[in-house]
């Protein structure tokens, strides 16, 4: 949320930024990270050859195949079209 506009961020300041993910927080349902999360990302940064910062979508990835979620908000949906099952939407587009 703090980062700036030219780089797909939002811009927000600090205390913005926090008050917003307080509410977002609120109307969600925080899943686990476990083991499991950590053996399926392991599995598919080999399996789809995941390197540089693309792992962090690719633990998004893991986490949402072991807990049977198929679909995901992002602003960068061309980084998850590489994973089989899972179907990025972009907020704009909603």
């Amino acid at each position: 949320m703090t980062r700036p506009f030219a780089k797909n961020g939002f811009g927000l300041g600090k205390d913005d930024a926090e008050r917003g993910v307080r509410a977002i927080e609120a109307a969600m349902i925080l899943l686990p990270d476990s083991a499991a999360v950590y053996q399926e990302w392991r599995r598919i940064v080999v399996q789809y050859d995941i390197v540089g910062v693309q792992v962090h979508d690719a633990r998004l990835a893991a986490s949402m195949y072991v807990h049977g979620v198929n679909h995901i908000l992002s602003f960068n949906v061309a980084d998850f079209r590489r994973f089989n099952g899972l179907k990025a939407l972009d907020p704009n587009e909603i």
